[in-house]
């Protein structure tokens, strides 16, 4: 089903999630009851890179593949989009979905789970060799975290960065030097709060100038603001992600809705603390039954403008500093 010809009403995110549940919850990620801020500028996404979203080709359901995403995101002016992928590099996918939807500027990465070999700097290397040059950023372990496996109480060892005695690993050394050499970005995946702030400080040491602590303020890693203030000390760049507004009882995913939701005043206050200069605003959307992406940003900023944020902060966390990360014009 499609809205065209129809003029789209305007509805809150949250009321459609009280009033319609799952089913309401599945048609608005499907595209059948649009988000409308009344209080956003109609060209919201203008010129918007997206730096955290989640497409198919997957192993997990996802609400869109990577042609789609990149089409609905220029239809709506968006300026770019990075593709992440927790199981293989995704930097390939965007060489060649920049063939098929020029005028969209597509990036990707790698992720250092076990189908990669953990926390390995083969992969790195490798990934930096593919043409094009598209893969802008390395994340450290997620879903394999040894932290989020230990928050799960697996019995299997999950990916370390650190050793038991706090420090740094050789191999996360190496991937780091990796990431120096090439002006690329880090983002620490889903390591937990403390990992975070040594890996933040060990980067300034090393030299590593793009550094993106990942939707800092998603249960269960949630650094709090002391912490995302010690990252930013250390030159990092806090990642602030729809996502953990949608975590809750009301969430249109099951797995979600145990866990802790974000209400909007929680993301304005931490970017008014640690300043928009310092701060991303990305989605990390991508799941089946959530909203597609750009209709989750598109939310995403109308309710921080609404609650104060302004346009130029929006510009600074949207388009400045992801421009930075991935080594484009600002």
């Amino acid at each position: 089903m499609s809205n065209s010809g129809s003029e789209s009403k305007k509805y809150s995110r949250r009321d459609v999630l009280k009033t319609a549940g799952v089913l309401g919850a599945a048609a608005l990620a499907g595209g059948l009851l649009p988000i409308k801020a009344e209080a956003a500028p109609e060209n919201v996404l203008s010129g918007v890179i997206e730096m955290h979203v989640h497409s198919d080709p997957d192993i997990r359901p996802r609400s869109i593949n990577d042609i789609e995403l990149a089409r609905k995101a220029k239809e709506m002016g968006m300026r770019g989009v990075v593709i992440k992928n927790h199981d293989f590099l995704t930097n390939d996918r965007a060489y060649l979905v920049r063939q098929i939807v020029p005028g969209i500027e597509i990036f990707g990465g790698i992720v250092l789970n076990y189908p990669v070999g953990g926390v390995n700097p083969v992969a790195v290397e490798t990934m930096l060799k593919f043409s094009g040059g598209y893969g802008k950023i390395v994340w450290l372990p997620t879903y394999q975290s040894s932290f989020e496996w230990e928050h799960l109480k697996k019995k299997e060892q999950g990916v370390r960065v650190v050793d038991k005695a706090g420090k740094v690993l050789p191999e996360v050394k190496k991937v780091m030097e990796l990431v120096a050499k090439a002006d690329i970005a880090l983002g620490t995946g889903h390591i937990s709060p403390a990992e975070s702030i040594t890996i933040s400080r060990m980067a300034k040491e090393m030299g590593l100038k793009k550094v993106i602590i990942t939707h800092a303020m998603q249960d269960p890693f949630l650094l709090t603001l002391d912490d995302m203030k010690r990252c930013v000390e250390a030159g990092a760049i806090v990642e602030h992600c729809y996502l953990s507004y949608l975590m809750g009882p009301l969430c249109p995913v099951p797995a979600y809705r145990s866990s802790k939701h974000i209400p909007m005043d929680e993301f304005v206050k931490a970017i008014t603390a640690l300043g928009a200069e310092n701060c991303i605003v990305a989605t990390d959307l991508g799941q089946s039954l959530n909203p597609v992406p750009s209709v989750g940003m598109a939310d995403f900023i109308s309710q921080l403008m609404r609650k104060g944020i302004t346009k130029a902060q929006i510009d600074t966390m949207t388009k400045a500093n992801p421009a930075k990360m991935l080594g484009l014009e600002v």
